[in-house]
């Protein structure tokens, strides 16, 4: 076995087992050739073949990295981050920042079809999965319909799930619109990103079945960490 794959193998195992967390960055090629004793030459042979693989991202600027689990939404299916998480084998997790009653704004109020300056609750989360930050998540819902939710502990928890738990609302649909644009200073420092870094800025209004608007969301995720999927037809 050349020395080259030897420390292909060593690499793919100590990927495999977690050694290296999704987003983290391998040390450097010195080391990393000390640490499994070769030379560089043979180490860049290694790590290309798992470049060319998928398995790691190089960065002509920074050096390797393991690329961070990727989202995606299904194709016309309506999944919270919970749910896409898990349907993926990743752990979810969700860290309240905010959780409080405040007025309405004009525009979240005309959203919400609720009176101007009516109270809201307002619930901010930086959201993960296997412990490394994907979405900084701001939710905005008519206090009247949540007061169960007002001291809820929220942490690592569905939103949806409890929105149904303790409220009884059914989220049935959700107009969605989706942006890109650059993270500023205090994002990048949530989200374990250089500031100016592509983020992925998700807006929605959630309904139930009988089409009453029940929460408004705005969701910033790592560009490198989520994909929009939807299925698109012409007109007849």
């Amino acid at each position: 076995m050349t020395a080259s794959i030897q420390a292909y193998e060593r690499l793919t195992r100590d990927l495999t087992v977690g050694r290296y967390a999704p987003g983290s960055r391998l040390p450097g090629e010195r080391d990393l050739a000390g640490q499994l004793g070769v030379s560089r030459a043979t180490l860049r042979l290694a790590l290309s073949r798992l470049e060319s693989e998928g398995t790691l991202q190089r960065s002509a600027q920074r050096g390797w990295f393991v690329p961070t689990q990727v989202l995606s939404e299904p194709p016309s299916t309506l999944q919270s981050f919970t749910e896409m998480a898990r349907a993926r084998g990743l752990r979810p997790t969700a860290r309240v920042m905010r959780q409080e009653v405040r007025p309405a704004s004009l525009d979240e109020a005309a959203k919400l079809r609720i009176a101007p300056a009516a109270p809201v609750l307002e619930i901010d989360r930086l959201r993960g999965m296997d412990g490394t930050p994907v979405c900084f998540d701001v939710v905005v819902l008519p206090s009247v319909h949540v007061e169960a939710m007002k001291d809820a502990d929220l942490t690592d928890r569905s939103l949806y799930d409890e929105l149904r738990r303790l409220c009884g609302i059914e989220v049935h649909r959700s107009a969605y619109t989706l942006m890109a644009e650059s993270a500023d200073a205090d994002l990048a420092r949530l989200l374990g990103i250089t500031a100016g870094a592509p983020v992925l800025v998700g807006d929605e209004v959630a309904y139930t079945a009988d089409g009453t608007p029940v929460l408004i969301g705005h969701n910033k995720y790592r560009g490198d960490a989520y994909r929009f999927e939807a299925d698109l037809f012409r007109r007849a």
